[in-house]
């Protein structure tokens, strides 16, 4: 959940997750060592035109790498919505190929253009443009919540929408570039004029200076072999278990670490190497409080409720059914959801007003934030690298009639596009929506300068709500809701990356232009690749979706529940289930509001709110992978701390993408109907008994 460049997400949405303080005071005390003058370091090189830095085979390295992270964001997706940050890998990958690319090109004589740092904050915009299509196009959330598997799984109204490649790419063309358009008229007033920190933007600019001086290239080197290899232990880890998987319930993930009694409860480590690499890039209070989550769930709430079978709810109900123990797994996760969500967008939006009138107040375009960027000299003594900077960002502009002309464009041809893939969704929904958007995308894109959070998901579940209960249950609000909330998400999300984007540029010297022609390209790659890559899973496997299979989906139920909660009312609860939803919606908000109260040095021992709810409706199986992660670091910063910092992004990335590019001929062997072909199975002393029994008659 922690990147290089992270999109500031929370947990949940799994884009992304929640920065944490350590590692802002890391960035700050990196940033504030700077001695030598970055740009005087670059003076001899020419900076390249905007044109120069799009070059064809940053485009194909992009695609490329695209593909890969695409794949390992949708597995994330589909299985637990944790999607730590790949940036760092993007971004050795990105160098790595390029450097080997130009070096080939160079002792043969035909390279004409040096491989600069500029070509490489492209390619990595575009790369994150593309995969963070897997996450903001919902297809562990809202789109697939839309589906007949999950809605045979919900107690509302049977209204679904299946999958379908067509439909898919066509939505994500005509709501995804929306955002983009929306803030390109501020960016110099967010970047320079307000100087806002942007910790994800800068701490990829320093990376992605670093790796262009000599000693940065020699690091970079020796970090992407020891990716490399622990991309193919972990490769070749997944394809050894698959031949133990040849029925449900089969194989190492399946393994009752803890005895059979602990494993019925979800407490398991299921040997992913995909959640040791998360668990050692999330920072420790996030894998501490999705266990200290899982332990409150799993071990203690679940096992007292099921004790009040016959009397809280039905004893004959399916276990499935929201009526029985899955709605109180479901509907307390998205009290604590709600209550953490909530509470941060209120807390960044104060700050994002305060901010505002500080600015107005002082109408002084030239003075820093208060909790901005203060590394920032007044504009009468700006030093030689924010003059150099300046100079640069200023140097490109994109016209403002070009930004609101295209916004217009597009708003008018998805408001006349939308109503055709989604019924539900009547025209002056989605002009309501795009007459409130730009003020919400500038919100999300300025309190993410502030904090370092996005907030898209929660503005996806305001849209869920209000064009919901608008909609209402008898002209389909459920799907309404969540159509409306792809919308929203696409538009404030992509409007947060954008001016990220822009803070890394400014650093890195590559022209506004040059970033938003990669995120153009970026985003329009991932509307097609990420549903396409979706449908790989959807087809591969048959039992997709269902609670307990290889790829639930859980978030895509969470969805579309909230979506039955603003339409229909609190009526499909258990017994006693909504005085359990207040209670731990209050104590989401006061956990954070402790964690605000007590400061940075005692917040890191006191959970987030947002981490502990995924385990209650998932388990605590993937709480332990990520634990043992931190495990590792841990011990291996006791060991060698400088070698921890150095390769330890490296190694968990490796782990991550090893295990989740497997998933591509994993599923190709499954659409080729080519079955695993062992079973192994862990069963008690007495049903292995009657096994034997059974067989032996």
């Amino acid at each position: 959940m922690e990147r290089s460049r992270d999109r500031g997400r929370s947990p949940e949405d799994g884009y992304g997750r929640r920065k944490e303080e350590e590692d802002d005071e890391k960035g700050e005390e990196e940033e504030g060592k700077e001695e030598l003058s970055v740009e005087k370091v670059f003076e001899s090189k020419q900076v390249p035109s905007w044109r120069e830095q799009l070059t064809l085979r940053a485009v194909v390295v992009s695609f490329v790498l695209s593909v890969l992270f695409t794949f390992i964001v949708m597995k994330l997706n589909l299985t637990t919505g944790i999607i730590p940050s790949l940036n760092v890998s993007a971004g050795l990958l990105g160098f790595f190929f390029l450097k080997t690319w130009t070096k080939f090109l160079e002792k043969s004589g035909l390279l004409r253009r040096p491989f600069t740092r500029q070509e490489n904050t492209v390619i990595q915009t575009c790369v994150v443009a593309s995969s963070g299509i897997a996450f903001s196009g919902g297809f562990g959330s809202y789109l697939f919540g839309m589906s007949e598997v999950i809605a045979k799984q919900s107690e509302g109204s049977g209204d679904f929408k299946n999958p379908s490649l067509g439909w898919m790419i066509g939505f994500l063309f005509v709501v995804s570039f929306l955002g983009l358009f929306s803030v390109v008229p501020l960016r110099k007033i967010m970047i320079i004029d307000f100087k806002l920190t942007y910790p994800s933007g800068t701490a990829t600019a320093h990376l992605i200076n670093s790796f262009h001086t000599p000693e940065g290239a020699k690091l970079a080197r020796k970090q992407v072999r020891e990716l490399g290899k622990f991309f193919s232990f972990s490769f070749l880890w997944g394809f050894f278990q698959w031949f133990f998987t040849a029925g449900d319930g089969c194989g190492f993930a399946n393994f009752p670490t803890f005895g059979l009694q602990a494993y019925k409860n979800k407490f398991y480590f299921d040997f992913s190497a995909t959640y040791v690499g998360v668990g050692m890039i999330c920072p420790y209070i996030i894998n501490v409080s999705v266990m200290l989550g899982g332990i409150l769930s799993w071990g203690l709430m679940w096992p007292l409720i099921e004790k009040r079978k016959g009397d809280w709810y039905p004893a004959d109900v399916s276990p499935s059914s929201m009526h029985g123990i899955q709605g109180y797994k479901v509907f307390i996760a998205i009290a604590m959801i709600l209550g953490d969500g909530l509470y941060n967008f209120f807390k960044v939006l104060s700050r994002t007003l305060s901010g505002l009138f500080y600015q107005l107040r002082n109408k002084d375009a030239g003075s820093a934030l208060p909790v901005g960027d203060q590394s920032y000299p007044a504009s009468s003594s700006l030093s030689y690298d924010d003059q150099r900077r300046t100079q640069v960002f200023l140097k490109d502009q994109i016209p403002t009639w070009f930004a609101i002309g295209g916004y217009i464009i597009i708003a008018v041809i998805s408001t006349i596009t939308l109503p055709h893939i989604f019924t539900q969704l009547k025209w002056y929904y989605i002009l309501v929506i795009y007459i409130f958007a730009p003020t919400l995308a500038f919100c999300n894109a300025y309190g993410c300068g502030l904090t370092d959070w996005s907030l898209a998901s929660t503005y996806g579940k305001l849209a869920i709500f209000t064009i919901g209960a608008w909609a209402g249950a008898s002209h389909g609000g459920i799907l309404a809701g969540l159509a409306a909330c792809g919308v929203m998400m696409n538009i404030v999300s992509t409007a947060s990356d954008l001016t990220q984007d822009f803070k890394t540029g400014y650093l890195t010297l590559a022209s506004p232009r040059s970033m938003f022609v990669s995120q153009v390209i970026g985003t329009a790659m991932g509307c097609v690749i990420s549903p396409a890559v979706f449908w790989l899973f959807y087809k591969a496997f048959h039992n997709f979706g269902i609670p307990g299979s290889e790829y639930p989906a859980p978030f895509a139920l969470v969805y579309r529940n909230m979506a039955v909660l603003g339409v229909e009312g609190f009526s499909a609860l258990p017994k006693h289930c909504l005085t359990l939803c207040y209670i731990f919606f209050a104590a989401a908000i006061l956990i954070n509001l402790v964690r605000d109260v007590v400061g940075k040095k005692w917040a890191r021992f006191i959970p987030i709110p947002m981490a502990m709810s995924i385990p209650f409706y998932l388990g605590c199986n993937f709480a332990i992978d990520m634990c043992v992660g931190s495990l590792i670091l841990y011990v291996w910063g006791k060991i060698n701390k400088a070698k921890r910092d150095a390769f330890g992004p490296a190694v968990a990335s490796g782990l991550i993408c090893g295990d989740g590019i497997w998933t591509l001929p994993n599923s190709i062997l499954a659409l080729a109907g080519v079955n695993p072909p062992i079973c192994m199975k862990f069963l008690s002393q007495a049903t292995n008994t009657k096994v034997d029994k059974f067989l032996g008659s």
